[in-house]
């Protein structure tokens, strides 16, 4: 028997992306065999957005990718904006790919009276129709559970350490954390590259000065080993600068930084091409530009990953693998 019964609507994927990083989006369809579905995006004198898309969308099953990249307001305020404008256009499911979750890091309140305002992003999915979201490494897992419906927390270290791998064949790697908080994400990382040791850096942070860390001391065996300093955000660089000269200081034989979101913000570049690593690797889930890149810097496409959990959720497969860092 046909399981497509007389007079039963075919599913329809559309891909809708935002202004943020079109190139990523465009990316995205290439690997779907799709087109980007058509718009009106533009921003009133006042700053205010408007959206409007070309084509019906009724019934369809909607996917709408925005990368949170500065300024991120902006970024955001339309993602919802195109929720919004889908949901009232009927489409049938909307699925939020936000590759880099903005507000991430106010997970939790560190002193009173702050908000949580990772959660209040959820919510405010949540209220503009959202039926899922998809982003790739939260800063912290809780994030999951802050939204009201399914979150796919795809990995993107499956694709760092094939680079490092197919790279660093031979060398004698110890997988750093810059510190203690992102030793799981080391011990994640150390199993994928054959049981590499781990280290940290032990640092203090004043919670009163964002972006500014003090480094104390390193912990685990460096000496002579190339060491990769992983972590899932490089803003101002600060940190990540801080621990690749501490490791040379203690004897590490080179440096490779691996990071999924290379936000960049300010002296960052500046940074990163002058601490001293051997290598500098991201991903694409942020825009990097051609001024903020230098010849250490390997930028890694999203896309395939993207694709990918798009095609399963539309299919209704599992998209398990993508996010379980087994991919």
């Amino acid at each position: 028997m046909n399981p497509q019964m007389p007079g039963t609507p075919k599913k329809n994927l559309m891909l809708f992306g935002g202004r943020a990083y079109p190139e990523l989006t465009e990316e995205v369809a290439k690997h779907l065999n799709v087109t980007v579905t058509p718009q009106q995006a533009y921003d009133f004198a006042n700053g205010e957005i408007f959206v409007r898309f070309e084509e019906s969308v009724r019934g369809c099953d909607a996917f709408v990718i925005q990368s949170h990249t500065n300024p991120i307001n902006q970024w955001l305020m339309e993602q919802l904006i195109m929720v919004d404008a889908l949901k009232r256009a009927s489409a049938k499911r909307i699925t939020v790919i936000m590759p880099f979750y903005p507000y991430s890091r106010q997970d939790k309140k560190h002193r009173g009276r702050e908000p949580i305002s990772a959660r209040l992003v959820a919510d405010l999915f949540k209220t503009a129709g959202a039926d899922r979201l998809v982003s790739v490494d939260l800063h912290t897992a809780q994030i999951q559970g802050f939204f009201d419906g399914p979150v796919d927390h795809l990995w993107a270290m499956p694709l760092l350490a094939d680079h490092i791998r197919g790279k660093y064949a031979g060398h004698e790697i110890t997988v750093v954390s810059p510190d203690s908080g992102r030793t799981k994400l080391a011990e994640k990382w150390a199993d994928t590259l054959g049981g590499a040791p781990i280290a940290f850096i032990h640092k203090t942070r004043d919670p009163l000065r964002p972006n500014e860390v003090v480094s104390n001391r390193v912990v685990g065996k460096v000496e002579g080993r190339l060491c990769i300093v992983i972590d899932d955000m490089v803003d101002t660089g600060g940190t990540i600068a801080g621990a690749v000269k501490q490791l040379l200081g203690e004897g590490a034989a080179d440096v490779v930084i691996a990071a999924t979101h290379g936000i960049l913000s300010g002296p960052a570049t500046e940074r990163l091409a002058n601490c001293g690593a051997r290598e500098v690797v991201f991903t694409d889930t942020l825009p990097i530009p051609a001024e903020k890149r230098f010849p250490q810097m390997t930028v890694l496409s999203i896309a395939p990953l993207l694709a990918r959990v798009i095609q399963e959720v539309f299919e209704d497969g599992s998209v398990t693998s993508l996010f379980d860092g087994n991919a």
